[in-house]
């Protein structure tokens, strides 16, 4: 099939669209003007993501498993985009199970989704002659370096191939290794980006994704808990940051993996005393356990993303705190405001 472009706009198929990052690059890409097609099965995602989304006439969801059979070009809600004639352009690949708290509860569909749902979507990307961009993790280096130095994309490190987190920290390895397969064997034109600690609206709750919960908890003037000790350091970069570096490499001739994330360390106790004061909050912090089999977090060495690809984060941690926080108070009023009309009606 030829890559020429038969329409004014591109068409663009995001899978696991419906995800945090997901449904943000979405967002992106219909401003843009593309034909956005979202692919999900809501295994660990919300409708409510892409609900706004719905409306615009450059953008459709279909409800599907990756790793299971589809023609989008029989489908009918596809027609006006021309798929059989026009194809795909690019093909950005996110969907997989990433829930730090629950992924033990999706080890199967994990385990497809990087290797059987990665395969087919490959060999979406080389019908189309389409570009395609794999969202990766920072999974892969498995332990940091002893000396908390930051790591780059030729770090190797210790994995355990056969823990309980092997469907996906090891699912992603294979997934990268699959890509570079058939980048130099089918010539897809592939990208690899390898995502670290991200946050920002539209994060699900009561999922193991700490600045949710700590946000959550502190409007909620609820104790804070951190799953984790007291010195307990990540790294947090802006959603909309990671969403610019995935548009932007996705655009690029770069072929290498790509690191993508904040370089600036702080520990959970931190965020979670900004949260408190940003939401004035009464909340105090308390510990308890770390999340079963959860990886002591590296920090990126970003520089290959800074000098080949002119991206870094521009969102300060403090502002993107306040969005999110923001966001989830807007969305709480919503909910209540939508369950109290349903009450409402049920007393009519």
């Amino acid at each position: 099939m030829s890559t020429k472009i038969l329409m004014e706009n591109k068409n663009v198929l995001v899978l696991g669209g419906a995800g945090f990052i997901g449904a943000h690059l979405c967002e992106e890409l219909v401003k843009k003007g593309d034909n956005v097609i979202c692919v999900d099965n809501f295994v660990s995602s919300d409708v409510e993501n892409i609900r706004t989304l719905l409306e615009y006439p450059n953008f459709e969801f279909v409800r599907h498993n990756i790793t299971k059979h589809i023609d989008y070009e029989e489908l009918p809600e596809l027609k006006r985009f021309k798929v059989d004639i026009q194809g795909f352009q690019e093909i950005y690949n996110l969907a997989c199970p990433t829930a730090p708290k629950d992924f033990l509860k999706f080890p199967v569909q994990t385990t497809t989704a990087n290797s059987v749902g990665v395969i087919k979507a490959l060999e979406l990307a080389k019908r189309h002659k389409a570009k395609y961009l794999l969202a990766s993790s920072s999974a892969v280096y498995g332990q940091p370096p002893a000396n908390s130095e930051p790591v780059s994309e030729d770090y190797i490190g210790l994995l355990d191939f056969l823990g309980p987190r092997a469907c996906y920290n090891e699912g992603k390895r294979f997934a990268e290794m699959a890509t570079v397969v058939y980048r130099d064997n089918c010539k897809v034109d592939a990208k690899i980006a390898r995502i670290f600690s991200t946050y920002g609206p539209k994060m699900l709750q009561h999922s193991g994704r700490q600045v949710a919960d700590f946000i959550r908890q502190a409007v909620a003037n609820q104790d804070v808990t951190i799953a984790g000790s007291k010195d307990l350091t990540m790294t947090f970069c802006y959603v909309k940051d990671i969403v610019d570096g995935l548009i932007n490499l996705m655009a690029s001739e770069i072929t290498k993996p790509v690191n993508m994330g904040s370089e600036k360390p702080y520990t959970l106790t931190q965020v979670a005393e900004k949260i408190i004061k940003f939401t004035n909050s009464s909340s105090k912090i308390n510990y308890g356990d770390q999340y079963a089999h959860s990886n002591q977090p590296t920090i990126p060495d970003i520089t290959f993303a800074k000098n080949e690809l002119n991206w870094f984060p521009l969102v300060d941690l403090d502002e993107g705190l306040k969005l999110a926080i923001d966001y989830y108070r807007a969305i709480s009023v919503l909910h209540e405001t939508i369950q109290g009309q349903a009450y409402a009606d049920t007393e009519e």
